[in-house]
């Protein structure tokens, strides 16, 4: 089984996982034709003193990753998933999954961006967190996961380019997007956050013949 505390354990810190968030987010928006496709966004205003990184697939899927003087919180909704509030009877989220976000971090769930009128709490199978100055990622340690699903709560679908962010991974994933050749040098380039010059666009968005 393959849950949000496997993601825990590969995540990376959260400098680190930031830098990496922004990538995804020019990666999607130089190869992409517009805003609206995009799966990748990243937000530097989110709120005061806060940003965002998102990732919506237009499937149904999505997270947000809330970078804060705080800590920084990550939410995922996976629509599929046994733990979706969708399939409750009282479309709260599965029990576990939000209870043990540390003070400091749980005025966040307020946004309403992580709510949903079709249920009474928040559209979300997975959450993890890292205050700041812990040395760890956490997740609820008391989730009693669904018996019999490998892939309980969707994290490892969700987050698998936050947990493996090589650059093969990464060009993988948007070759199959976009349906068609990603250079591998240019996705290094801009992994690496360097800046994205007139050559690496061309590379990555190559004018159509």
């Amino acid at each position: 089984m393959s849950t949000v505390h496997d993601t825990a354990t590969l995540l990376p810190d959260p400098a680190e996982l930031r830098v990496h968030l922004r990538a995804l987010a020019v990666l999607d928006s130089t190869m992409g034709d517009g805003p609206e496709f995009c799966q990748y966004t990243f937000h530097a205003e989110w709120g005061p003193g806060e940003e965002a990184a998102r990732m919506d697939n237009g499937s149904g899927d999505e997270f947000s990753v809330l970078f804060t003087p705080a800590g920084v919180l990550v939410l995922g909704f996976d629509h599929e998933s046994e733990m979706s509030p969708y399939g409750t009877d009282d479309g709260e989220v599965w029990p576990g999954v939000v209870d043990d976000i540390p003070a400091a971090l749980r005025p966040l769930l307020d946004d309403p961006a992580f709510h949903d009128t079709g249920i009474s709490g928040y559209a979300i199978t997975a959450c993890l967190w890292r205050e700041t100055g812990d040395t760890a990622w956490r997740a609820g340690p008391a989730i009693a996961f669904p018996a019999g699903n490998e892939h309980p709560d969707g994290s490892d679908y969700l987050f698998h380019l936050l947990t493996d962010r090589s650059p093969e991974t990464v060009r993988a994933h948007f070759e199959d997007y976009y349906e068609r050749p990603v250079p591998i040098d240019a996705v290094r380039h801009v992994l690496a956050g360097h800046p994205v010059t007139p050559e690496i666009t061309t590379a990555l968005a190559p004018p159509a013949p």
